[in-house]
């Protein structure tokens, strides 16, 4: 297996990083950081230092590869040093949502256009993006966090589009979202008081929950949004 994680110093990323190469000591496993060098080292892991948001430096990255078999992308941001997730959309603003997009949904739609070649040439290759319940149009009851919301739902539009069109051009790659659940990282930090103690998922296990999923899914699944237990959420 040759699989590329997008973000693998984050809470996420790196448990993926960990439970590949203890499920698949063969693996070839590439990742990216940006501001942070890492300090996870192992023989079968390269780091490759990306803005994800520079389609450029995405482009760069790309045509170090010939062939992938699991392109994941574990980068997001729910806030930051100065913001928030808006309460109201009184305390809007477009600074702060623009971030939210940049990082949220740009990077996917990104990776989608530059790594197609890449997947097209596995035999059985996956397209995953992490995304979050609160994205989900029709589950919204609460409101609030406006700027994350929208740019996780245009996020699920992206992935949505990308598996329709794969379907006859990549017809063995399987295109997904993945909601984590409440996962103990820095982005869930702030927020973690208000979470049940048998919510709150250590990375690791939300990794292996992703990857075991992995595990049972095919080409037909493409196009699904999935919860850590395997159920389908409604876009």
């Amino acid at each position: 297996m040759k699989a590329l994680i997008i973000g693998g110093t984050g809470g996420i990323g790196l448990a993926i990083i960990k439970q590949l190469l203890l499920l698949k000591p063969n693996a070839q496993i590439h990742a990216t950081f940006f501001r942070h060098q890492p300090r996870y080292q192992h023989p079968q892991l390269h780091w490759h230092h990306v803005d994800i948001t520079i389609e450029t430096e995405i482009s760069t990255l790309a045509t170090q590869f010939i062939q992938l078999d699991l392109v994941i992308n574990a980068v997001g941001i729910l806030h930051t040093a100065t913001h928030s997730p808006e309460k109201s959309i009184q305390h809007f603003e477009a600074d702060f949502f623009y971030t939210n997009i940049k990082t949220n949904t740009l990077p996917t739609l990104l990776l989608a256009k530059h790594f197609m070649v890449q997947l097209k040439a596995s035999r059985r290759s996956y397209f995953v993006t992490i995304s979050a319940k609160v994205g989900s149009i029709e589950d919204n009851r609460l409101g609030g966090w406006i700027s994350y919301r929208t740019s996780k739902a245009a996020l699920n539009m992206a992935i949505k589009t990308i598996s329709i069109e794969w379907r006859p051009k990549l017809p063995r790659c399987c295109v997904i979202a993945f909601h984590p659940g409440t996962t103990a990282s820095a982005l869930s930090e702030p927020f973690q008081h208000n979470v049940s103690p048998h919510k709150l998922f250590t990375p690791k296990y939300t990794a292996q929950c992703l990857l075991e999923l992995l595990s049972r899914l095919t080409p037909h699944n493409s196009g699904q949004f999935l919860s850590y237990n395997g159920d389908i959420i409604a876009w």
